[in-house]
């Protein structure tokens, strides 16, 4: 007699949807240009100074929205207080809830503490750009240069917990091979750095700075966190191609049918190995031929920019398409709802008003190391020069 026996395995809608994406992305954003601004508000670098006050608008803006995508992604956004109400000191999300309100409020703080002499300026400003001037900047005494560093270092600290929980929370999911590696949380912060480089090329253009100094800043750090990817993209390839146990070689093993998983990798490697010998080539030029290749750097900031949003999707979201009760792939597509397009688009949107509304009423590009309003002068800052910084020609006689 002939028998069969049919197994059955329920399809499990997906866990995380893309307000996950545009959480870890933009947080990562946040802590990435924090600390491309530590060098001159923190240290004391003022070679740094405009790279600095692009990099901290775009911390603050992040930093405020970032929240925003994490508490749309609880499904449930009223229930955040389940986390203090049952801490779980063995949850790393537990132990993020507790660290990101620290690091928003220190990111807040910073931030004032940087405009607060600008603002100080502007107090008489007619309208409400100097009403708004005269609430924030809390009176005409200095802004002590030791309470800014303080502060930035406290909030730097804070920075690197961030770092450790949002990698972790994923790495420690031993259900999800392609999760549960060593080698997540390095990629997380490499890809992090890139992408917050790419940021700061973009508004060093699109603000009207365009500044080659700034420019080569970034793409020396650029450079060097794409060779940090690459060797931890390289390192957790090697590891699974060379071992028949463990997370990794389970990992390459549960997509190694996949022509779609294939491509995926083929077109991230590409283009981590174009972006790289692209930012080579523009800082090995001839420096007299720098500035006039200079004035595409904010392309290469998109491309940065689409390398850290895209590992992050791949990861969050591409993974979770892999059955883990059966064999194959489930499929997934994007809704137009606020779970999807919606809501990235929503998230982006919400940034950009941040950004602007900030540009309207903030003096953010006189930001300064401490000190109060007498230290800014009445021309626009920004010493460091039209003749020493700003693209085009070099400036003759």
């Amino acid at each position: 007699m002939n028998s069969a026996i049919e197994l059955l395995a329920p399809r499990y809608d997906i866990a995380w949807y893309p307000w996950a994406v545009q959480y870890f992305f933009l947080i990562a954003l946040s802590y990435a240009t924090l600390w491309l601004a530590a060098p001159a508000l923190v240290f004391g670098k003022k070679a740094w100074l405009p790279t600095a006050r692009l990099a901290l608008l775009a911390c603050l803006t992040t930093t405020l929205v970032a929240p925003v995508a994490l508490l749309a992604d609880l499904h449930q956004p009223l229930r955040f207080w389940h986390f203090y109400a049952y801490a779980n000191s063995h949850s790393w999300m537990s132990i993020g809830s507790l660290i990101l309100p620290l690091y928003v409020v220190g990111v807040i703080v910073l931030a004032w503490l940087a405009w607060r002499p600008a603002l100080q300026a502007h107090r008489q400003a007619p309208g409400i750009a100097g009403f708004i001037a005269r609430w924030l900047s809390l009176g005409n005494s200095p802004t002590p240069r030791a309470l800014l560093v303080l502060v930035g270092l406290g909030t730097l600290a804070l920075s690197t917990g961030i770092m450790l929980y949002t990698g972790a929370e994923v790495a420690i999911v031993k259900a999800r091979p392609l999760w549960h590696t060593l080698w997540l949380p390095p990629m997380f912060v490499a890809t992090g750095f890139i992408a917050a480089t790419g940021l700061i090329l973009v508004l060093n253009r699109v603000a009207g700075e365009r500044s080659t100094a700034i420019n080569r800043q970034m793409l020396k750090v650029m450079l060097g966190a794409c060779l940090v990817a690459g060797i931890a993209a390289g390192s957790w390839f090697l590891d699974g191609i060379n071992a028949n146990v463990g997370s990794v070689a389970a990992a390459m093993e549960s997509v190694r049918d996949s022509a779609e998983w294939r491509s995926t990798a083929l077109w991230g490697g590409l283009t981590g190995v174009a972006l790289f010998g692209a930012v080579l080539y523009l800082l090995t030029r001839p420096a007299a031929r720098r500035p006039a290749l200079y004035t595409w750097a904010w392309v290469l900031g998109l491309v940065a920019l689409h390398v850290g949003w895209m590992f992050r999707w791949v990861v969050l979201m591409d993974v979770q398409t892999i059955a883990r009760n059966s064999a194959g792939f489930h499929h997934y597509g994007i809704p137009a709802g606020s779970s999807g397009i919606l809501g990235i688009v929503g998230t982006f949107g919400l940034w950009l008003a941040a950004i602007l509304l900030i540009d309207l009423f903030v003096p953010w590009r006189q930001a300064r190391q401490g000190g109060s309003a007498a230290d800014i002068p009445p021309a626009q800052p920004d010493a460091q020069s039209a003749a020493e910084t700003t693209e085009g020609a070099p400036g003759h006689g």
